[in-house]
């Protein structure tokens, strides 16, 4: 005898997770994740990005209208109803952007004495991994995947105003200027 089960109670089954658009997912961009799960009766949402409640969504889609940088990282969702729940595999939402504003350091932070080593830092948060140029009064320095530039033994010729470009395929940014002034021995 055959019995029709399609219609009995079921807890829902184990969620399928997608995101839209499937290929590379740029800052500012829409953005759109799917969740969907065999349930009777249907399963209610909710999404989690690293174990952080973000939103209970009944139909199981949530549009980023604008997607951001601090939006990159591990999504999954569970699928729930009266009989139980599951949550889906992970996620990994990669977002890539222009660099933000640098941050420039100079090492030893003290005085500086003619002869003496030193060095200049600049750090961007990018994604991809930014390039650097370091720049004496629009005067390239330097240009590469690191962004320290050495003196290894500073001169007074060297005193002046400093900056670094932060650049990436998605843009660009310059930092804040910073004051090297060199003492004489």
């Amino acid at each position: 005898m055959f019995v029709d089960t399609s219609c009995s109670p079921d807890a829902p089954k184990l969620p399928s997770v997608s995101v839209s658009p499937s290929g590379q997912i740029v800052e500012g961009s829409s953005v759109t994740l799917t969740c969907s799960s065999d349930a009777n009766p249907a399963a209610n949402y909710t999404w989690y990005k690293e174990n952080q409640t973000l939103f209970h969504v009944p139909e199981g889609s949530y549009n980023f209208i604008s997607i951001r940088s601090e939006d990159r990282g591990m999504y999954y969702c569970k699928s729930e109803n009266q009989y139980g729940w599951i949550n889906s595999s992970s996620l990994f939402i990669d977002v890539l952007y222009a660099p933000k504003l640098p941050s420039v350091s100079v090492s030893p932070s003290g005085q500086i004495v003619e002869g003496s080593s030193v060095t200049l830092t600049c750090s961007s948060d990018a994604n991809p991994a930014a390039n650097y140029a370091w720049y004496k009064e629009n005067q390239t320095l330097f240009h590469g995947p690191e962004g320290s530039y050495n003196f290894i033994s500073i001169s007074s010729e060297d005193r002046g105003m400093y900056y670094c470009k932060s650049e990436n395929q998605y843009g660009w940014i310059n930092s804040l200027s910073l004051f090297i002034d060199v003492l004489c021995k």
